[in-house]
């Protein structure tokens, strides 16, 4: 099946007892065994068929061996970080979402997990990372909010020469663009909260993984701590992702326009978006997916700025999150990276006056006359 076949037809697509062409919503905790040990389903932490199918297409369209969905995109990134233990060292991407920074630095240290963040768009930057107890590289490629681009190919031919696993988050370009696993990661993972779901209505997270035996240990981790997905929020998300294609499509034809709109905006000082030839890891990018995505951040020339660009916009919606239907816009400095210290963010690059802005699929003439009155001066 080519891709929007597959999200609509991919997985358990009709109701093997029913034969309803939409998976109902099976909103149920327990299951009726035919004797002691002889059942398809037993508890619904363990297995629940509204949920199994979520986790069979995703597994389908990431072309991977085994999908699995938690409650959030943190509670999907914290279950993944348990497969591994205290003492062992983990390489991440620099400039990593706030709440993946936090988890790692706030949280995960307290069970003495080690992590170590470098640029990852520099191969030698990883290999001077590595230590003896290192067992996995985590990147996001693009980032967030400066959408940064890792080679996942070159990254995974380090990850096999040293016997590491590699995790790639793929929220950013959503499986429609990029497939991490195709390229050698052996986890991908995403915040389906975003781009997945696509209508800011649920809030979840998905796994996938290349193999049998790390699927047997995650299942045995997500059972054991329990962070999953309801089956209404699974069906909110078999329902958004059967749209997925589409989205993108339209998402990425609006953004373009955004982007030659503010090239010309004399307000505009720096456009990061992966579509830009002299983007940094542009070619690399092309290389690997198949588009570009809806993310842009760009700045302006300071925070009083950035605020006041916010206050005025009508259709990009103040909202934290992204990849909806609707235009977000947001500064990560105060918001989705308010957690990592100023002088951190600054070192990275996102600075105070740096805006992000998640494009929707509503009418671009009105997107962009509504960030032409936000620009303007008062």
């Amino acid at each position: 099946m080519r891709k929007k076949t597959k999200f609509i037809h991919g997985g358990i697509s009709r109701d093997p007892y029913t034969g309803a062409v939409s998976t109902p919503i099976y909103q149920v905790s327990t299951y009726k065994q035919d004797g002691v040990g002889n059942f398809k389903y037993e508890y619904s932490r363990t297995g629940n068929p509204t949920r199994e199918s979520l986790e069979k297409l995703i597994a389908d369209i990431e072309n991977g061996s085994r999908g699995f969905a938690f409650g959030s995109g943190m509670a999907a990134i914290t279950a993944v970080m348990h497969l591994f233990s205290a003492g062992d060292h983990i390489i991440a991407t620099d400039d990593v979402y706030g709440g993946t920074f936090r988890v790692m630095t706030k949280v995960l240290n307290r069970f003495h997990l080690d992590v170590t963040f470098v640029d990852t768009s520099d191969l030698q930057a990883i290999k001077n990372a590595i230590k003896p107890n290192t067992k996995a590289i985590y990147i996001e490629t693009p980032t967030n909010p400066l959408l940064k681009i890792t080679d996942i190919k070159a990254v995974s031919q380090v990850v096999k020469e040293k016997e590491l696993k590699l995790i790639v988050d793929n929220t950013f370009s959503t499986p429609y663009w990029q497939n991490p696993l195709d390229l050698g990661a052996n986890i991908v993972l995403h915040s389906a909260t975003k781009y997945l779901g696509g209508h800011s209505d649920v809030v979840a997270g998905l796994v996938v993984v290349n193999n049998d035996q790390l699927g047997e240990d995650l299942h045995f981790i997500q059972n054991s701590t329990g962070g999953v997905l309801g089956p209404q929020d699974s069906w909110l998300l078999i329902r958004g992702i059967k749209t997925l294609g589409v989205r993108m499509e339209e998402i990425e034809k609006n953004t373009l326009e955004v982007v030659q709109f503010l090239q010309h905006h004399p307000k505009v000082e720096k456009i990061y978006f992966p579509g830009l030839s002299d983007h940094f890891g542009h070619d690399i990018h092309r290389s690997q997916a198949d588009g570009f995505g809806g993310m842009i951040s760009f700045t302006v020339e300071n925070q009083e700025k950035a605020l006041s660009v916010l206050n005025k916009v009508k259709y990009f919606t103040l909202a934290e999150s992204l990849g909806a239907v609707e235009s977000l816009i947001s500064i990560p400095s105060l918001m989705t990276h308010a957690s990592i210290p100023r002088d951190r963010r600054l070192e990275l690059g996102i600075e105070d006056g740096l805006i992000r802005i998640s494009v929707g699929i509503e009418d671009i003439e009105d997107l962009l006359e509504d960030l032409e009155n936000a620009l303007k001066d008062e």
